[in-house]
């Protein structure tokens, strides 16, 4: 579509950026250009920015760490709202101790500075390279636990009610889903408010090294976008792979990975076309030989009808 570029620059000025190389962007470093990237600083910039955009009638995605998406090598026809609203702020003072962020806050940093004030309950987070709102947004979980277990409350700009707080039950959460997800396009999370308890510094520092350190053995390094496929009811999506020999499987400069066959690697010249012909080559194999057909945990975004 053709997007209304004189009406972009005067609302967001300096703010605005265009024909923007999405691959500085993402962890998979892959994917077109972004015709037009607004940049929002706090939580209140990202909802000016959205209700701006929706007046408009102009498609937009917000984008935190980008470590959950894969940009199409075609672009981004939409504008691209670039989440910079990092504030963090803890309530210990009570005795039912909260965490709140901003949406664009890295969830490993939310998790390390409660830590440093004896508050557990977001260890595993640690390990998440995402933001608090792609966590929020998409249930992000590890080792036993997930954002349906963590979040009390999220603030949100929902297109039709407006501004709405939302419990954990109201997000409608499913694995590695939420009802946002799920309808995508109707609202933006703000912020949250996650639940911890208190605890031992030491003993939460300790564990939280225990969990990285048990991450960099399991996973492989490089550029990637974290587990590839939800695992299906009962098993896992990497067993599956390595069960179909496909570990080890290049496409250009994307090979599925010898350590963790549900993490699909760039090896610095792949392009977003050689990770999606990997991802049907493995739905088409895995659904042959063991009759599961395999959903994708990353998202796909931009145009793909030539892949």
């Amino acid at each position: 579509m053709t997007l209304p570029l004189d009406a972009l620059r005067a609302q967001f000025a300096d703010r605005l950026q265009e024909n923007v190389s999405l691959a500085g962007y993402c962890t998979a470093h892959t994917g077109g250009a972004a015709k037009v990237m607004i940049t929002v600083g706090d939580s209140t910039q990202l909802a000016e920015a959205a209700q701006f955009l929706w007046q408009q009638s102009i498609p937009f995605i917000t984008l935190g760490s980008g470590s959950n998406v894969l940009f199409s090598d075609h672009g981004l026809d939409a504008v691209l709202l670039l989440n910079r609203a990092k504030a963090i702020r803890i309530e210990d003072a009570s005795d039912h101790p909260t965490v709140w962020a901003e949406s664009g806050a890295n969830l490993g940093s939310i998790a390390r500075q409660a830590a440093l004030r004896g508050l557990s309950g977001l260890e595993w987070a640690s390990t998440i390279p995402g933001t608090l709102g792609g966590a929020v947004y998409g249930n992000a979980g590890a080792y036993g636990s997930d954002m349906s277990k963590t979040l009390v409350m999220a603030e949100i700009l929902h297109r039709s009610m407006g501004r709405v707080s939302w419990t954990a039950g109201q997000m409608e959460y499913a694995y590695r889903s939420s009802i946002l997800k799920r309808q995508t396009g109707v609202g933006v999370i703000l912020s949250a408010v996650l639940t911890v308890s208190r605890g031992n510094v030491e003993e939460i520092q300790a564990k939280m090294a225990e969990l990285s350190e048990k991450r960099r053995q399991s996973q492989p390094p490089g550029a990637s976008m974290g587990s590839m496929f939800k695992n299906p009811v009962g098993d896992y999506a990497g067993r599956l792979i390595e069960a179909a020999g496909l570990k080890g499987t290049r496409i250009g400069g994307a090979e599925i990975s010898r350590v963790h066959g549900n993490f699909f690697v760039n090896d610095g010249t792949a392009s977003a076309s050689d990770i999606y012909r990997l991802i049907v080559l493995v739905q088409k194999t895995v659904h042959e030989k063991f009759g599961i057909d395999l959903e994708l945990e990353v998202e796909p975004l931009g145009s793909w009808q030539e892949e």
